[in-house]
């Protein structure tokens, strides 16, 4: 019963402390850019876009394709980012314990 009670007290600190990389993830800010700067997308660190810049040469009716394709360019380094922040935060709080891909933690 004694080793039940330090797993029920460590599962309840390790919650507590997903609590507060979840939170804090929430409010990190993450940028990427596309083409040297001329668009560039902010992220929240659970993938909420924040904010998206064009720079104004970009804005030719004639060559829109390149416009989507920065933009989508973007928002993927940005979300890469993201994605490596989150990466980092769940190791630091299971103690580097590689967990299996696509578990959401809490459960």
């Amino acid at each position: 019963m004694k080793n039940l009670a330090g797993l029920m007290k460590q599962a309840s600190q390790m919650q507590a402390k997903m609590e507060a990389a979840q939170s804090s993830l929430a409010s990190l800010i993450v940028e990427g850019s596309a083409g040297a700067g001329l668009v560039t997308v902010k992220l929240t660190g659970k993938g909420e876009m924040r904010d998206l810049k064009i720079d104004p040469q970009l804005a030719d009716p004639s060559d829109i394709e390149t416009l989507q394709d920065l933009i989508v360019a973007a928002y993927t380094d940005a979300k890469t980012k993201a994605e490596a922040a989150s990466s980092e935060a769940m190791r630091d709080v299971t103690g580097g314990l590689d967990l299996p891909a696509g578990l959401k933690l809490p459960f």
